[in-house]
């Protein structure tokens, strides 16, 4: 999570989804149930190394090839600003991403349902914010996926989101959503979430950013604090 300094004002924990929420029946074995008890960050975990620029390579961020060939499905660009309160630019934060193909399979030995695996593509990539707060990735939209919280239950279309600050232990953990998603009324994680503030995790149809004959483009701004802040898995709830 981003911990900041203490001159900052806090993040927007008010729109946060709580670390307990009985829909989302996983939450109940993984939220605590004690005291927190804090533990004071040294140094070195303040101004440890984060990959930068110089690490991360302009593919990192096209998703839609690998292992020698091109992702099956719906090429979308997606890209957006990292914000701080007051609509301020965050320059130099390293995005991750991490999603599901086209057929709403990860590439992952526990996920098994039998929806086919892409040979070429792995659903991870990485960027880093430039001095404007401008991300862009290129990837495949994910397809929803069954995942046995309650009966018949199914996973909106949607990519994870982990923001780093200049720290690992300044993290911040989010998912986008896209417009309309008929799954919605039944996703346990997003209607955790406040309703006054579910929309700010949904992606907008970028019209402008769509290629010509090649792919459709969807905006996604992240703000990490203040009013307008994104909501993220609660900074003393890790998932």
């Amino acid at each position: 999570m981003f911990r900041l300094p203490p001159q900052y004002p806090p993040l927007g924990t008010q729109v946060n989804a709580p670390p307990n929420f009985a829909d989302y029946r996983t939450t109940g074995l993984r939220s605590p149930r004690r005291p927190l008890v804090l533990m004071p960050q040294r140094l070195g975990e303040l101004t440890g190394p984060v990959f930068g620029e110089e690490r991360v390579l302009p593919g990192d961020a096209d998703l839609t090839k690998a292992n020698g060939g091109e992702a099956q499905g719906q090429r979308i660009i997606v890209h957006g600003r990292v914000l701080d309160a007051g609509g301020t630019p965050v320059p130099g934060a390293l995005l991750e991403v991490w999603q599901a193909n086209a057929g709403g399979r990860y590439r992952h030995t526990g996920d098994n349902w039998p929806a086919p695996l892409d040979p070429h593509f792995d659903g991870v990539g990485r960027c880093v914010t430039d001095r404007d707060g401008n991300y862009t990735f290129t990837t495949v939209k994910p397809g929803a996926y069954p995942w046995r919280n309650h009966d018949n239950a199914w996973r909106p279309a949607h990519i994870h989101f982990s923001l780093f600050g200049t720290a690992f232990t300044q993290r911040l953990v989010t998912q986008m959503y896209f417009p309309d998603d008929p799954l919605f009324f039944q996703d346990p994680i997003y209607n955790a979430v406040p309703a006054q503030a579910r929309h700010r995790m949904v992606s907008v149809f970028d019209y402008d950013a769509t290629v010509a004959d090649w792919a459709l483009g969807f905006r996604f701004d992240i703000v990490l604090r203040g009013r307008d802040s994104t909501p993220f898995e609660d900074e003393d709830h890790d998932e």
